[in-house]
């Protein structure tokens, strides 16, 4: 190839850009998300199927709270970790990723919880937007619980359970156990070596990208669908397995 050509196809290629997808993620919560690094499993699905559709995310950290009503004023293109059931209008993706939702407690305590309604009886404390997210019977636990809370910091919630100071929180059990390991590395007042029981009363969790654009949702379906079939989606869930 003459050396002008490659020169032309050089400028050429320079000038291509993805299309940049303002995409807002909540904060830290591994293996999920990790902010810092801008990686995790959640984050890489959403960054690689986006990629499959010619888009370059830039994305944003902050409580869900917040993301939702940046969403609701334009200054996102699309948030994570949402369905249908957040109560936000927007135009939702196919799941993406399920999250595997329980209840945990301290052994200690001997708690009986066979169901969500049962966590009525408790003082309970969630993540942002639980009581939207995780049902209709979660809801109206919450709703009637006047001790339900839901926390920013997903790191807050282990402090509490190890400190006594709620009964119950509620939440993937990955990121329940990643925080148990950064507290024993840490230290501090909440000894979080207390054996805990697990109570397993939710069903798994889809979530889904909510997109203020339907145009640009169905672009980022269509890339999601081609790293599923391309086994890539596959290997990320291997890459994150130890967790």
């Amino acid at each position: 190839m003459p050396a002008w050509a490659i020169c032309c196809w050089a400028l050429l290629a320079l000038g291509v850009q993805a299309e940049v997808l303002r995409v807002g993620f909540g904060t830290n919560k591994p293996p999920y998300i990790f902010e810092v690094e801008k990686r995790g499993l959640e984050y890489e699905i959403i960054e690689q199927a986006a990629a499959q559709a010619d888009f370059q995310i830039e994305p944003f950290f902050a409580p869900m709270e917040r993301l939702h009503r940046m969403l609701e004023l334009g200054q996102l293109d699309a948030i994570s970790t949402t369905n249908e059931h957040s109560g936000v209008r927007a135009f939702y993706s196919k799941p993406y990723i399920e999250y595997h939702n329980v209840a945990v407690a301290l052994a200690a305590r001997n708690l009986d919880i066979r169901s969500i309604a049962d966590l009525g009886r408790y003082s309970v404390s969630a993540f942002q937007r639980a009581r939207k997210l995780l049902g209709a019977e979660f809801q109206a636990m919450a709703d009637k619980n006047p001790h339900y809370r839901e926390e920013a910091q997903q790191v807050v919630r282990n402090r509490l359970l190890y400190a006594r100071r709620i009964d119950v929180v509620v939440g993937d059990r990955r990121i329940i156990e990643y925080f148990n390991q950064e507290l024993l590395k840490t230290g501090g007042v909440a000894d979080a070596r207390q054996p805990v029981t697990w109570y397993p009363v939710f069903p798994a969790t889809p979530y889904q990208l909510g997109f203020r654009q339907e145009a640009l949702r169905d672009r980022f379906n269509v890339g999601l669908d081609t790293l599923r079939r391309s086994g890539d989606y596959s290997a990320l869930e291997k890459k994150y397995a130890v967790y």
